[in-house]
């Protein structure tokens, strides 16, 4: 599984922009309701964590520390599951006439496959910290 990890580090990377950028849009219509802020909100999160969880083991090791990471990804993925549940009761209307509803629907499945993204993050982060060399980092495969 770990040999998966960095194209789903770039995958939940690339997601995050788009959800980010999809997220902006709703919050930017909608004035701000809470649902699509939080979810902005966890783009942002995920991107600096994606860079600390991939990138600091690889160019800056001596920051990097693995009880450190394996945090950051399950909070992220708790990020992840609340705002996709909460994202999914508020705004996912079969029938819907305003003109950013398909934008909701879009932000809700990127939330949902983040959310499934960093759960497999964190699950092989936990494996590697049983085995007791999470201090290794992703950069070692």
């Amino acid at each position: 599984m770990e040999r998966f990890v960095p194209w789903v580090h770039i995958a939940a990377a690339i997601f995050s922009i788009i959800t980010l950028g999809i997220t902006a849009y709703i919050v930017n219509a909608t004035w701000g309701h809470s649902t699509p802020s939080f979810v902005l909100f966890s783009s942002l999160w995920s991107l600096l964590v994606l860079a600390y969880v991939a990138l600091t083991p690889r160019f800056i090791p001596r920051l990097f520390h693995g009880t450190v990471s394996l945090a950051l990804l399950w909070l992220t993925t708790i990020f992840w599951f609340a705002g996709a549940i909460a994202y999914s009761v508020v705004a996912a209307y079969p029938y819907c006439t305003n003109p950013w509803c398909g934008s909701n629907q879009a932000a809700i499945a990127f939330s949902w496959f983040l959310f499934v993204l960093f759960a497999f993050l964190a699950v092989v982060e936990t494996l590697r910290f049983r085995r007791g060399s999470v201090h290794r980092g992703h950069a070692v495969v």
